[in-house]
């Protein structure tokens, strides 16, 4: 069996994503141009949030609803089993790191799942496609309440400098990810058809929200110090840290899963779905939770750890789709052709 290498070299947008960053650390956004990019990628997340809701069918979503005891496990793993990694490990990561990339960490391990990156790896897996996409969905909005109550409990020991946690700040996140992703699957019927046609404008849409969200929170890190107040060190040790709590993150939903008795195809999905952490929610969340604060450092341990579970989950989901067919998978087939 051959493994194609080519799947460990960082896809286009990994680069995007670096090359903005060195764009924001030489050119960043300073004076009234840092207002327009910060209101300019508000607006863009709110557009890509109604794109994910307009392209999520109802049918999807209750195809996977009924299997409600992958769904728990998956959420335990992602909202408390993360968050449990992360303040454990804080007496390893503290001396290592600077206090705000150990919130960083913090704040990573709170977040919801990936959507498309989780689904695309369980079905390239062969695991249980229809739950994949139901959890995937559901943990994506689910996160928008959660994620802001976890850092109000737990982030006690930075209330000095983290904003605190309100009504208003809830608000502000369900009016720029909720409400967007309601009205776009509200209207899905009349742009269904138009965004299956035009698969590469959402691709650019999608990509392009993360950029300039990435641009506007380093730019403003960058005119606080970021690279002066964050040592080569701290950057190496957030790599190494990052692999370490995606190795957790893997290896506790394996074996959780698999001592729970679920089959191959429910244990793929909980892996892919229990493992990841979203990108795509955590950088918008985070300008309003940690407003007035140096995003740029509190986002790195993300974007970093995004990187790693795409490289590491492409690995794994490549070996286990060469796998012989099951004797079950073989039936269904037969059910199904």
């Amino acid at each position: 069996m051959q493994f194609n290498y080519k799947r460990l070299i960082p896809d286009q947008f990994t680069i995007l994503l670096t090359f903005v960053v060195v764009i924001a650390t030489l050119l960043p956004a300073q004076g009234r141009g840092e207002i327009v990019v910060d209101w300019s990628s508000k607006i863009a997340i709110a557009l890509l949030f109604f794109l994910h809701g307009a392209r999520l069918s109802r049918q999807a979503i209750f195809q996977g609803i009924t299997h409600w005891k992958i769904h728990i496990v998956i959420f335990c793993i992602t909202f408390i089993i993360f968050p449990l990694i992360g303040i454990l490990l804080r007496p390893v990561l503290e001396p290592l790191m600077t206090p705000t990339l150990y919130l960083g960490f913090l704040y990573l391990c709170m977040l919801p799942g990936t959507v498309q990156s989780a689904i695309a790896f369980t079905s390239m897996a062969r695991g249980n496609l229809a739950a994949a996409i139901c959890n995937a969905s559901a943990s994506s909005m689910i996160g928008i309440f959660v994620t802001p109550l976890l850092v109000a409990l737990v982030l006690t020991d930075f209330s000095d400098q983290i904003p605190s946690i309100n009504l208003m700040s809830v608000l502000k996140i369900i009016v720029q990810l909720f409400v967007p992703f309601i009205i776009g699957h509200l209207l899905r019927p009349y742009l269904g058809e138009f965004l299956l046609r035009n698969k590469l404008l959402v691709k650019i849409v999608d990509q392009g929200s993360i950029l300039l969200v990435v641009y506007a929170a380093f730019s403003h890190a960058v005119n606080e110090g970021l690279w002066h107040e964050t040592p080569l060190s701290a950057l190496i040790a957030v790599f190494f840290v990052s692999a370490l709590i995606l190795t957790i993150a893997l290896g506790a939903s394996h074996f959780i899963a698999k001592a729970l008795g679920f089959n191959l195809a429910d244990r793929i999905t909980i892996l892919f779905c229990g493992s990841k952490k979203s990108l795509a929610s955590g950088l918008p969340m985070a300008q309003v939770i940690f407003a007035g604060m140096p995003i740029g450092s509190i986002i790195l341990p993300l974007m970093i750890f995004h990187q790693l579970q795409l490289m590491a989950c492409a690995v794994i989901a490549n070996k286990l789709g060469k796998r012989p067919l099951s004797a079950e998978e073989i039936e269904t087939e037969k059910v199904t052709a």
